[in-house]
């Protein structure tokens, strides 16, 4: 693939669930480019924070949006079972995490735009990881060789 990437972007507001009593609204930037097929990224803009960034499966935030997905540090799921309205994301780090409320419509929207630019399970066409895998493996050997 050529050193350009075409992405796709768009901004979401976000409720910012700090607990039952208290949630504020932010803007999510959420942004998916063809050289991270796999990858989505959501940027969120914390008030008197730096914007912060995490990147994730898009097929875990596609798969999220119809039901609960996720076991680790990100998992997304509908708020309400069987409701396509709202969608809740929960990141971890450690015992910290933050839970995240957006519409599902946005999200949908965002992902579609995605699915046109690079639609679900042809990302492997753009990553070539064989490449790359053979690039590195011919650097350990080549590393080896001068060593000895």
């Amino acid at each position: 693939m050529s050193g350009s990437a075409e992405a796709v972007q768009a901004e979401v507001m976000m409720s910012f669930l700090v607990s039952e009593e208290l949630s504020f609204r932010i803007p999510v930037e959420l942004r998916y480019e063809t050289r991270d097929p796999y990858a989505v990224r959501l940027t969120f803009h914390l008030p008197g924070d730096a914007p912060v960034t995490w990147a994730f499966g898009r097929e875990l935030l596609i798969d999220g949006v119809a039901g609960p997905c996720g076991e680790g540090d990100v998992q997304v799921a509908p708020a309400e079972p069987d409701v396509l309205g709202e969608v809740l994301i929960r990141l971890q780090v450690g015992c910290d995490h933050a839970l995240f409320r957006s519409s599902a419509a946005p999200l949908l929207a965002f992902l579609d735009r995605t699915d046109k630019l690079v639609p679900l399970g042809q990302e492997g066409a753009l990553a070539d990881f064989d490449a790359h895998l053979d690039e590195a493996l011919g650097r350990i050997l080549a590393e080896e060789q001068n060593a000895g």
